[in-house]
């Protein structure tokens, strides 16, 4: 099997809130629920569920095509999905193109899709990860800025390039644990006068 191995690596993420996260080439990577709609509830790791499967399909798919990923989906969730670390993990793809050789009963020149071309796509459709923060936030960008102490056009430009920066996620992660622990300490506070009260 003819393959030209990139340097692209698959990288998993697991944040504080739950939020999975996992990326091929620093973009993130399509869950395509279009092509294999096993789950509707995203990635998963380090089991052998459906989401794991999901995610199996989709690294399978990004470096080979629609029937080898879908052939050995099952095989590939078991064999290197399920062992995954919960938190975090990183895959380069020259190791899932050897597991591709090693199990897979392949013609003798596969043709891949390049990645590229596929990324591309998706980073047309994308929502605007930005304007999509602020909405869930109730907040403006200005906001936001002010929120993660920087400057007004940093968060502009993160709005352009349709990406924020690893530490900005954590720092957002933080602002939002922070307002639902506010929010139960006011509840508590809340409940407790209303005891005090009676």
């Amino acid at each position: 099997m003819a393959i030209t191995l990139n340097n692209h690596v698959f990288k998993g993420h697991r944040a504080l809130l739950g939020t999975k996260y996992v990326t091929y080439g620093e973009v993130e990577l399509p869950i395509r629920n279009d092509i294999f709609p096993i789950s509707s509830n995203g990635f998963d790791w380090g089991n052998r569920g459906k989401s794991s499967q999901q995610l199996a399909f989709s690294i399978l798919y990004q470096l080979t095509n629609e029937d080898i990923a879908i052939k050995y989906v099952t095989q590939f969730t078991n064999s290197k999905i399920s062992s995954l670390s919960s938190r975090g993990w990183i895959m380069p793809a020259s190791e899932v193109l050897e597991w591709i050789e090693k199990n897979c009963d392949l013609p003798v020149v596969q043709k891949l899709t390049p990645a590229n071309k596929i990324t591309k796509k998706i980073k047309r459709t994308k929502t605007n990860v930005v304007k999509k923060v602020c909405k869930e936030l109730n907040i403006t960008q200005k906001n936001l800025a002010e929120i993660l102490e920087v400057p007004e056009g940093t968060v502009s430009s993160w709005a352009v390039k349709n990406e924020i920066p690893r530490l900005g996620k954590k720092a957002i992660e933080f602002y939002i644990l922070n307002v639902k622990n506010q929010k139960i300490v006011d509840s508590y506070r809340s409940f407790r006068e209303l005891l005090e009260a009676s």
